[in-house]
């Protein structure tokens, strides 16, 4: 006997198809997928900020600091090409479609993304979605606008994570264990 066509007739029927429904409407999914997103309040702490005087110094702040900050660096990398597209529209469009791509595969994940039964670790989901990202974006017609935009926010993001001090950062031992590879 066919049920095609059929309303079902049970909660449990219903169970599997409202589960992504459940799953959106859930805030405790959106926090675990941002915990690393540092509060903005502390990454633009005045008094956090000093100039190294060895080089040895800039390295290590530089490493430690993306570790940290890496959702925050993220954002401010995507807004800075976000402001380079805004006199391009179509690039735009795609922009904010490769920005949902970017939520959806990357921050937003409370768990590790699953293909083929193969777990996919974050850092070979972050790499291609930055090639995915850079090849999509430079089809487009604002290559020129997308590389100076890029490039700005990677300095930007290397100047602050060069004279930003790495002594208050951590609060607890599970973060500090992040550092070590």
């Amino acid at each position: 006997m066919t049920t095609y066509g059929t309303n079902p007739t049970s909660a449990n029927d219903l169970a599997p198809k409202l589960e992504y429904i459940t799953r959106a409407d859930d805030h405790h999914n959106v926090r675990p997928g941002l915990a690393t997103r540092r509060p903005w309040k502390q990454m633009l702490d005045l008094r956090s900020f000093n100039f190294p005087r060895k080089i040895a110094t800039v390295i290590t702040r530089i490493k430690a600091n993306t570790v940290y900050f890496q959702t925050n660096y993220t954002i401010v990398v995507l807004f800075s090409v976000f402001l380079s597209l805004v006199s391009n529209p179509l690039s735009l469009l795609i922009l904010l479609a490769i920005i949902g791509a970017w939520l959806f595969l990357y921050f937003l994940r409370d768990e590790p993304l699953t293909v083929f039964d193969r777990e996919i670790d974050h850092r070979v989901v972050l790499i291609a979605m930055s090639v995915l990202t850079l090849l999509i974006l430079f089809l487009t017609d604002a290559k020129l606008n997308i590389a100076v935009a890029v490039v700005a926010g990677v300095a930007v993001v290397l100047s602050h994570a060069a004279v930003r001090k790495t002594e208050d950062m951590y609060q607890n031992e599970d973060e500090t264990s992040r550092l070590i590879p």
